[in-house]
């Protein structure tokens, strides 16, 4: 009883604040990751607490697991296979892109391969879920959990404004409905801001931008598992050895869009399942929050907002390209 009871002081804590971005997003509208992080580092003095730590600690790792298993539920190969070749395609190539710019850019400015495979997969795939996942296959260390906060709050951010520029840009340079789609969806960091964006276009828009981000959130697993065997690879010791070579995590995620893809989940199972990861990683977001300050980020330095940035500006400029050449 006494491992249960353990936790519990932190859950609550990364519970409660993950519940009040709930309603504030609800209700006044926002990012609701970057909300998380925000109110959960205004809570930093909690984690100082030997209390509460060890419950801070769960659900910044395995519920953090968790939800992103979930995630698995929204994607099914027929969607995918709907869209045809050509966006599938260039989905999955700006995802390479960003993460062959994250590991240059990073190399280039003296930042370790672990940060360039972190940003670079969070602005490839799935923005503030895929460096939440991505950090998960990463080696722990004293500045990981910093870095991954500080990348949350770069995608998210970016992500918010590329909300309110893409559509514009889409409008200047002439694309149709089905390119500016296509556009957001293989650009825009976070799910939500791609939604977002597509609908400010037109409804088929918004269709064709969340089922070519669901192409790129495809991406999460195989990107997930290389970045484990690479860094278990690089590593050396007990604790390279003692890292899975699949997580039980993707394992979780492949076996609901195997069952997704197979049987014709109702509507209701599905939206509820991807609640649920919803709210899972906002209390890992809100714990992580918890655990981090404002100077501790500080101390990182503007070079990985900088690095961001830039393979965000890389991303646009691949998919435009593709875009002009394709359509």
């Amino acid at each position: 009883m006494e491992r249960l009871r353990r936790p519990l002081p932190g859950l609550t804590v990364a519970i409660t604040v993950a519940l009040a971005v709930g309603f504030i997003a609800d209700h006044y509208g926002g990012p609701p990751f970057l909300l998380a992080l925000l109110l959960g580092m205004a809570f930093n003095f909690l984690s100082a607490d030997a209390r509460v730590r060890p419950g801070i600690d769960l659900a910044a790792r395995s519920v953090l697991r968790i939800g992103v298993a979930l995630l698995g539920i929204r994607i099914t190969f027929d969607r995918i296979a709907d869209l045809g070749p050509v966006p599938v395609l260039l989905a999955i190539s700006g995802v390479a892109v960003a993460l062959g710019s994250g590991l240059l850019l990073a190399r280039l400015a003296g930042r370790s391969p672990a940060e360039g495979v972190l940003s670079g997969g969070a602005v490839g795939i799935c923005g503030a879920s895929a460096a939440m996942a991505i950090a998960a296959a990463l080696p722990r260390s004293p500045q990981s959990e910093r870095l991954t906060l500080l990348t949350v709050i770069g995608v998210t951010a970016l992500s918010t404004l590329a909300m309110i520029i893409y559509p514009l840009l889409a409008k200047t340079l002439g694309l149709d409905e089905t390119a500016a789609g296509v556009l957001f969806g293989a650009t825009i960091h976070d799910v939500a801001q791609v939604l977002g964006a597509g609908l400010t276009v037109s409804p088929q828009a918004g269709d064709v931008a969340t089922f070519v981000k669901l192409v790129r959130v495809a991406c999460l697993l195989p990107v997930v598992v290389m970045v484990g065997w690479a860094f278990r690879a690089a590593g050396d010791g007990q604790a390279a050895q003692t890292q899975p070579l699949l997580p039980p995590f993707l394992i979780g995620f492949v076996a609901l869009v195997v069952l997704g893809s197979v049987v014709t989940l109702p509507a209701i199972v599905v939206s509820g399942v991807s609640e649920v990861s919803r709210w899972c990683l906002l209390v890992a977001i809100s714990a992580l929050g918890v655990k981090t300050s404002f100077a501790e980020l500080f101390a990182l330095g503007w070079k990985p907002l900088v690095l961001i940035l830039a393979e965000t500006v890389i991303l646009l400029g691949f998919v435009l390209l593709g875009l002009l050449i394709l359509f």
